[in-house]
């Protein structure tokens, strides 16, 4: 099968970003003490620095990130994938902002404010970026480098 003419990394980007603002779901893949994996899908909101996530204050996943803040997560499909390493920073649904709030609800179509159980939100901010679609895009996949795009 033919693979098509590799994008540049400007345009890797661009296509990037547009993903992180259009897409709804994602898989988050986090560890818990004894680095058992745990992965599952979310919603999130890119807030232009951060993904932002919601769960279940007593889930796997929010007990891991409460415990370690670290997380891998995977946007997309497998032949144009986005893949982030980052760190965690937690707030309560009962602290967070009404406008970070309310854009997560609008964009995901889920408010965690209202659920009878306790949730939180996560801000996960990227360390490692990386997005490519064929192999002929794995050179030069990392986008986000030690928190910094080293594309522009």
């Amino acid at each position: 099968m033919p693979q098509p003419t590799p994008r540049t990394p400007e345009q890797r980007r661009r296509d990037t970003l547009h993903r992180l603002e259009h897409d709804v779901d994602a898989w988050v893949a986090t560890a818990g003490e004894g680095g058992e994996p745990y992965m599952v899908p979310l919603s999130f909101l890119w807030d232009g620095a951060a993904l932002v996530l919601a769960t279940a204050s007593a889930s796997p996943t929010a007990r891991n990130l409460l415990a370690n803040g670290r997380a891998r997560v995977a946007i997309g499909l497998v032949r144009d994938v986005v893949l982030i390493e980052g760190t965690a920073r937690a707030t309560p649904a009962t602290e967070i902002s009404g406008e970070v709030a309310d854009a997560f609800a609008e964009k995901s179509g889920f408010d965690p404010r209202k659920e009878a159980e306790a949730y939180h939100y996560f801000h996960l901010t990227p360390r490692r970026l990386q997005a490519w679609r064929e192999s002929n895009e794995l050179a030069g996949r990392d986008l986000i480098r030690d928190g910094e795009w080293i594309v522009t």
